[in-house]
C-alpha cells in the first residue's frame, strides 16, 4: 500500500526492453537506503517489485500486462519518474490508501495555470466516471489528488507547487498519457450499490 504523497523524482539509468518485459534501472540515491529484494516501490503511480539493487540503482522489471495498462513502456535513459516506497504501519497517510493497481491511461486535454498552481482536464473512459466524483479521491501518475470539476468523460485536477516540484505532472502537455488508479474504497460502495439495486429491479 502507499499513501499516494510521492517522495521526488528519480531518474530511470537503465531500460532493457524485450518482446514481453521491460527491465529497468531508477537511480533512488538516499532514498533507496535500507530497500530490499521484494520490496513494493510506486513507480509513476505503478506497483513494482524489486528484483535486484546495485549500490543505489533499483532494477524493477515490468511485465506485458503493466506494459499494456500504463506508461512505462515509454521510459527510456533519463527519464524522470514519480517515486514512492510502500507505507508502514505507523506512518501518516497523507493523501489516500493508494494500491498501485493501475486501471488504465487517461489522456491530458487542457493544461492552464493558476498563480502558483496548476489545473489539468483528464479525458478518461466514460465507464470510469461513475467512480469519479467531484471532490472523491483519485491517483494520477500515483500522486494523490483531490476531484475537481467532472464531465462525461474528463476530470479535472488541480496541482500545488508541492505537488509541482515532486512529479511530472506540471510539465506534461495535451495529449499526454497519464496512469490513473481509481479510488478502490469509491469502487467498492458503487459497484455494491449498483449489485443492490439491479438485484432489487431498480437498475
Amino acid at each position: 500500500m502507499f499513501t499516494g504523497i510521492t517522495r521526488g523524482l528519480f531518474e530511470v539509468v537503465s531500460v532493457d526492453r524485450q518482446p514481453t518485459l521491460l527491465r529497468f534501472e531508477v537511480d533512488l540515491g538516499e532514498y533507496g537506503a535500507g530497500l530490499e529484494i521484494g520490496a513494493s516501490v510506486s513507480i509513476d503511480g505503478v506497483c513494482q517489485t524489486v528484483v535486484a539493487i546495485v549500490g543505489t540503482r533499483v532494477r524493477f522489471e515490468a511485465i506485458a500486462e503493466t506494459l499494456r495498462l500504463t506508461t512505462l513502456g515509454d521510459l527510456q535513459i533519463g527519464s524522470l519518474v514519480s517515486v514512492e516506497r510502500s507505507a508502514r504501519v505507523g506512518d501518516e497517510i497523507g493523501g489516500h490508501e493508494v494500491s498501485g493497481h493501475i486501471v488504465g491511461t487517461g489522456t491530458i486535454q487542457k493544461v492552464w495555470k493558476q498563480d502558483a498552481n496548476v489545473g489539468l482536464r483528464i479525458e478518461v473512459p466514460p465507464d470510469w466516471m461513475r467512480f469519479i466524483l467531484h471532490k472523491g479521491f483519485i491517483a494520477v501518475d500515483g500522486s494523490s489528488l483531490t476531484v475537481g470539476d467532472v464531465g462525461p468523460d474528463w476530470f479535472e485536477v488541480h496541482l500545488i507547487p508541492e505537488t509541482l516540484q515532486r512529479t511530472n505532472l506540471g510539465a506534461r502537455e495535451t495529449g499526454a498519457k497519464v496512469n490513473i488508479e481509481l479510488d478502490p474504497r469509491t469502487v467498492a460502495i458503487v459497484e455494491t450499490v449498483e449489485r443492490v439495486l439491479a438485484s432489487r429491479g431498480l437498475a
